[in-house]
């Protein structure tokens, strides 16, 4: 267990010296190399000096705050980042997503679930073309056109293969997380994705996630990709429009 992390270098901000230390014995035990620091500040610090692969978020820390400190690293980089709060307060939760955030996890939590929801992160962003990448439906311009892997809805391109999509010929930044739900959404065109199945696909939950995750993450590519690609079809899911 400890081999298959020991290359995954974790950056946890956390203010509270208990939980601070206690955690990161956790996840040193479980193999993950962790560098630990009390504030927002350092924290950006030791993300720029050290790169690391994942980052655990308090939201509030001193100096610079969790979710500022998220939109900093945005910025800069894809990096993962899972916000941590000891609050399922929505506010918290819609904030840290907004700002950039893959995940969440609400305070106090067991150190065998932060683990797992660790890797399935890493999951993901190991393998950021997600379920059936590089497949499509065949038709024309409006109905997902596949064309040397590249798929195409309208002025929307999808390169399944590079892993880049184009609007109006104009590159868009994608998140690995906005790229698979994108990447689920344009497999299955015109069809309706349940939000359960969402999480399922994209965040690898096989339990009933916070469902607020996939909203916002659906926002939040929605003023990527143009907000009438995916439409809402109320008390069921979302779909991708041709």
């Amino acid at each position: 267990m400890a081999e298959q992390n020991s290359r995954v270098h974790v950056l946890f901000v956390e203010d509270d010296d208990v939980i601070r230390e206690a955690t990161q014995l956790a996840l040193e035990r479980d193999g993950f190399v962790v560098t630990a620091m009390p504030d927002g500040l350092a924290g950006l610090e030791a993300f720029r000096a050290d790169q690391p692969d994942i980052a655990l978020l308090d939201v509030m820390v001193p100096g610079l705050d969790g979710v500022s400190l998220c939109r900093r690293i945005r910025d800069e980089s894809t990096v993962p980042v899972i916000m941590l709060s000891a609050r399922a307060d929505s506010i918290d939760v819609v904030l840290g997503l907004e700002a950039g955030a893959d995940d969440y996890v609400t305070k106090p939590f067991d150190g065998a679930v932060l683990v797992a929801r660790i890797r399935a992160v890493l999951r993901r962003f190991g393998h950021a073309g997600g379920p059936g990448s590089g497949t499509g439906a065949a038709g024309d311009e409006d109905t997902g056109q596949l064309s040397s892997g590249v798929l195409t809805f309208g002025d929307l391109e999808i390169d399944t293969e590079g892993m880049e999509v184009r609007r109006a010929g104009e590159p868009v930044a994608l998140t690995p997380t906005e790229m698979r739900l994108l990447l689920e959404f344009s497999h299955s065109p015109g069809t309706v994705l349940s939000r359960d199945k969402l999480l399922e696909r994209v965040w690898d939950y096989g339990w009933g996630g916070d469902t607020r995750v996939v909203d916002v993450h659906v926002q939040r590519l929605r003023t990527k990709i143009g907000q009438d690609r995916i439409e809402t079809v109320r008390g069921f899911g979302y779909k991708l429009k041709g």
